[in-house]
């Protein structure tokens, strides 16, 4: 704990203040202070009912009590700035586990900035964004993971990214990380004291047992990564691509999900020239829609732009909305979209075949369209057909959506989602590295080599925690297994 007590020692020297709630016309406004001077600041703005001063470090820590915030001018006369409820928090008993005041005022965005400036001229520095949490981080009161999610939860958009933001907030994330980082370290304290005592410990046979401990641990960091690409999905949304052949009603379709004219509709094939981005929920689910350019062959530089520009949205995209025109017969482009559309397939991307117009002629038959696909030994995707003029056959794409990602199933599950990305590469280090060690005892190397990737597997999962590596060891080789006795 060397390091962060330094770090700590170092940001608990000054003390920081900042608007803690949002920044607009509200009943209520909270300004935060937080530090050794928390109380002093507030001592100098806070006037009793009685108009009189307190010294608000004298106060039973964890009450409120109301009074008012004055301004004192250069020959000593005060003037009410506003009414309020005044917090005190003693440490370590507050969020950022230093003492805290907090100033509720009443919401007006003047009113809180003026409030604010009052505080940082008495004291207080204005505070970096996210500091106060990184306060409770180095304070010790929250790991990195549980720092990470009070982010995540504020700006969850949805149920289960609440849900899952909370179970990381409330230490079930790090819990399990913990759990793995502690099978490590044991291996990687008796290998060394294997090493450095051999009369006492013993590694004959070990090299069987590490393996089972490995693929273990294999198993359950690999649970850990096929849950995450599924709590990603619920929690950020699924980035989908409309695509299709010029005038077929992509961006029809946009503007039926986003439930406005988001995009320019006409009669004249290739009016979407760009890109147009879109969020909505449709079964419960964020779609980030991207309506592109109609793919063809084209000789216009500017509808050649975005033509690649769809090509690269159906890259990135996690479902793709191939809409067709029913009403009129199949093309070469929706052939060359088709295997475009394959090829994304194969990468593991979902896709839905939307069959629009339906209120007009029919021009095409079912099996040629799924014949786009079978033709060339891929399975064809769902079908749906329906009419974006009418809006017959739309409501059942939320089903289809849901039904394709388990979005239902996934949100009932009681598994522990890793939907942060540096979580999740973390998590991918240490089981490259666990893998290692299966290789070098398939390939009968010395200790010395399970040791270090054991050792890797181990720091990797430790920069999730935010929690340093040394220490930790020494710790465990001293209290478990103990030089010389």
């Amino acid at each position: 704990m060397g390091i962060m007590a330094l770090m700590y020692d170092h940001v608990q020297a000054d003390t920081i203040a900042a608007i803690a709630t949002a920044m607009s016309e509200a009943g209520i406004g909270i300004i935060r202070i937080s530090g050794p001077d928390a109380a002093a600041v507030g001592s100098k703005l806070y006037r009793t009912p009685a108009k009189n001063r307190t010294d608000i470090s004298e106060w039973r820590p964890g009450t409120i009590r109301f009074g008012y915030i004055v301004e004192t001018d250069e020959n000593g006369e005060e003037s009410l700035i506003d009414e309020v409820m005044l917090s005190w928090m003693k440490s370590p008993h507050s969020y950022t586990t230093e003492d805290t005041v907090e100033i509720n005022t009443h919401g007006g965005m003047f009113l809180m900035n003026r409030i604010l400036e009052l505080v940082l001229k008495s004291g207080a520095r204005l505070a970096e964004p996210g500091e106060f949490t990184k306060r409770a981080f180095l304070g010790g009161r929250i790991d990195l993971a549980r720092a990470e999610a009070v982010m995540d939860l504020i700006s969850s958009e949805n149920e289960f990214a609440r849900k899952s933001s909370a179970a990381q907030l409330e230490g079930a994330v790090s819990a399990r990380i913990r759990e793995l980082r502690e099978k490590i370290l044991y291996e990687i304290a008796f290998i060394e004291s294997a090493l450095d005592d051999p009369e006492n410990y013993s590694l004959d046979g070990y090299t069987d047992k590490l393996m089972s401990v490995c693929q273990d641990l294999e198993k359950e960091m690999r649970s850990l990564l096929s849950h995450a690409e599924e709590g990603r999905i619920l929690k950020d949304g699924i980035r989908t691509a409309i695509v299709g052949r010029p005038n077929v009603g992509k961006s029809s379709l946009l503007n039926h999900l986003a439930g406005e004219e988001r995009a320019i509709v006409t009669d004249i094939a290739g009016t979407t020239r760009d890109t147009l981005s879109e969020t909505v929920r449709v079964g419960g689910v964020l779609l980030h829609l991207t309506d592109t350019a109609g793919i063809r062959k084209t000789h216009d530089k500017v509808e050649q732009i975005g033509v690649d520009r769809a090509q690269k949205a159906l890259d990135s995209a996690d479902l793709i909305l191939f809409v067709i025109d029913s009403s009129r017969a199949l093309s070469s482009e929706d052939e060359e979209i088709a295997a475009r559309i394959i090829n994304k397939m194969e990468e593991g991307k979902k896709c839905i075949l939307l069959m629009n117009k339906t209120d007009l002629s029919s021009g095409v038959k079912e099996e040629d369209v799924k014949a786009l696909f079978t033709s060339k030994g891929a399975e064809c995707p769902p079908l749906l057909f329906c009419s974006l003029q009418t809006g017959e056959g739309t409501k059942e794409l939320g089903d289809f959506i849901s039904e394709m990602f388990h979005t239902g199933e996934i949100a009932q599950k009681n598994e522990i989602f890793i939907s942060n990305l540096r979580h999740k590469g973390a998590v991918q280090e240490a089981l490259d590295s666990i893998c290692l060690v299966e290789d070098s005892i398939n390939n009968g190397m010395s200790e010395d080599f399970f040791s270090i990737d054991l050792m890797n597997a181990y720091r990797v999962l430790g920069t999730i925690l935010g929690e340093a590596v040394e220490d930790d060891l020494v710790e465990e080789i001293f209290s478990k297994f103990c030089m010389g006795k």
